[in-house]
């Protein structure tokens, strides 16, 4: 293994530390009583509170200075100064604590622990003064240098030398956190969206259930799959595409609402906006319908909104979007003719064909009515629905599981929400019918037949399920990656992301 010159000599400070008998990953516990930023917050000298204080966390600056120094310490909360004298933390004769493990054998990144009481410098700087020090574990590489300037007047922070290469940063996400902090912050976000959608269907009575990762069929939504191998039973598996069909299931067998946030897996291509694992919130209701549906997710995303923001508003990009309910909705050929000018409406396949052409939509012969209508919506349409909108009524060749429209020969009752030009949810009026539901699959494989990859495989036991009776059901798919792109700013999935796929790393880069 290959090491740089401060690789080697902080394991030469290891060895240092252990022939002064000092352990460098002690095992016992450290007993944390406070963190930076509480004590930020609400120190207050004339209270003269937090006297004793006990702290951890990396060490992040040091500059030594004869007896005393001062030096910053960053926990899971920010960053509080340290000051450090020797005579405080080596009150006997020995000064080796000082003089030679602090001064010496300490190196940027370390984890080290902090007693001590909480004042106030002469230019106002809230610190601890350090009465007992104890190295917690050593760091044998460096991190990154970022060197920060804050603006005395304006409070401004201008960082140098940042740990920018996105590939570096997603690869050594573990980095990435501790030298750019906004990046903690965007998790801490989407946690908090998580959250919030959870307490929403929570107080609504729904019941947060799990269904199966690996399954013997593949459902749910129109993508190739992962396949894998069960060794014991000797039967190929797939990791879900999606958990529709398991969902649907349990409203067979008596719940009347319930969600899953699921891991998915589709093996396709790798964007800023796909990642082959994916989460989504999949939710399903008893008794409701499509446009029940579309009040309920106006209501929680704009739930979501005010609880990472306060404010319906959220800056992305160069946009503002609102959330504020009611959103705009279109039927899917409203769109299209909107953003085109060209009414697809009654046009068979070859007019559709026709039409796709004089768009400059690329086509190839596997696709049906349905995908040269996705394709020419996804060029012309999508991309320009910057504000939170409803497309409705999609024609029926798109949607197998949805259900036929009440009212339009030839649609189903089915919404995407398009926001910042991608969407973000898709939802239902369940097909509930077992015989349309087999004659829907059956077309599907058809569509196999000529080449679609995509197409999605029969379900026996989805259609046996299905003909014990399912109630009108809507269904709903919220994508959680996407949705977090847009409630943090983030430019990419990427960035959403702890630890996205990545080509295989062709040799360990040093830092």
């Amino acid at each position: 293994m290959h090491l740089s010159e401060q690789e080697i000599q902080r394991r030469q400070k290891l060895e240092e530390l252990e022939k002064l008998g000092i352990e460098a990953y002690p095992s016992e516990l450290f007993d944390v009583t406070f963190y930076a930023k509480e004590i930020q917050d609400n120190y207050h000298p004339e209270l003269n509170n937090f006297q004793e204080v006990t702290l951890a966390g990396r060490l992040m600056s040091s500059r030594v200075m004869g007896k005393a120094s001062f030096a910053e310490l960053m926990d899971t909360s920010g960053r509080i100064q340290l000051y450090v004298n020797r005579d405080e933390i080596c009150p006997g004769e020995d000064k080796t604590l000082y003089n030679v493990v602090f001064k010496k054998l300490l190196d940027l990144g370390d984890f080290i622990g902090v007693k001590g009481r909480v004042f106030k410098t002469q230019v106002g700087e809230t610190s601890i003064h350090v009465t007992e020090l104890k190295l917690l574990a050593k760091a044998l590489r460096p991190l990154p240098v970022v060197k920060t300037q804050k603006d005395e007047v304006t409070g401004e922070v201008t960082t140098y030398d940042a740990f920018t290469d996105p590939e570096q940063r997603y690869r050594q996400r573990y980095v990435d956190l501790v030298v750019n902090p906004s990046v903690r912050d965007t998790f801490i976000k989407r946690t908090q969206l998580v959250q919030s959608m959870r307490n929403f269907l929570n107080d609504k009575g729904y019941l947060e259930v799990e269904t199966p990762i690996l399954q013997p069929l593949y459902g749910g939504a129109a993508a190739r799959p992962f396949t894998t191998h069960h060794n014991t039973l000797d039967m190929t598996l797939y990791l879900r595409i999606a958990n529709e069909l398991y969902l649907k299931r349990l409203i067979v067998g008596g719940f009347d609402g319930v969600y899953e946030f699921s891991k998915d897996f589709r093996n396709e291509g790798m964007s800023r906006f796909h990642n082959p694992e994916f989460t989504q919130m999949e939710l399903y209701v008893a008794y409701k319908d499509y446009a029940w549906m579309m009040d309920l997710v106006e209501e929680m995303v704009e739930r979501v909104a005010m609880a990472l923001h306060g404010q319906t508003e959220v800056q992305v990009g160069n946009n503002v979007i609102n959330f504020q309910r009611p959103w705009q909705r279109y039927t899917m050929f409203e769109a299209i003719e909107k953003y085109t000018g060209i009414a697809i409406g009654e046009m068979d396949e070859a007019s559709l064909r026709e039409a796709a052409t004089k768009l400059n939509v690329h086509l190839d012969p596997s696709m049906g009515k349905a995908k040269i209508i996705d394709e020419i919506f996804g060029e012309h349409v999508e991309g320009k629905l910057i504000q939170p909108t409803f497309i409705t009524d999609y024609p029926v060749e798109m949607s197998p599981l949805a259900k036929k429209h009440r009212d339009r020969p030839g649609m189903v009752e089915r919404f995407e929400a398009i926001c910042n030009g991608k969407e973000i949810c898709n939802a239902f009026s369940e097909l509930n019918d077992p015989i349309d539901q087999r004659q829907r699959f059956e077309d599907q494989l058809e569509l196999g037949k000529r080449g679609d990859t995509e197409a999605m495989v029969l379900d026996e036991d989805f259609l046996r399920a299905l003909e014990y009776g399912m109630p009108p059901t809507a269904g709903l798919g919220i994508g959680i990656d996407r949705l977090s792109m847009i409630m943090t700013n983030s430019h990419s999935i990427q960035d959403v992301l702890f630890f996205p796929q990545m080509k295989p790393e062709p040799q360990i880069r040093e830092i």
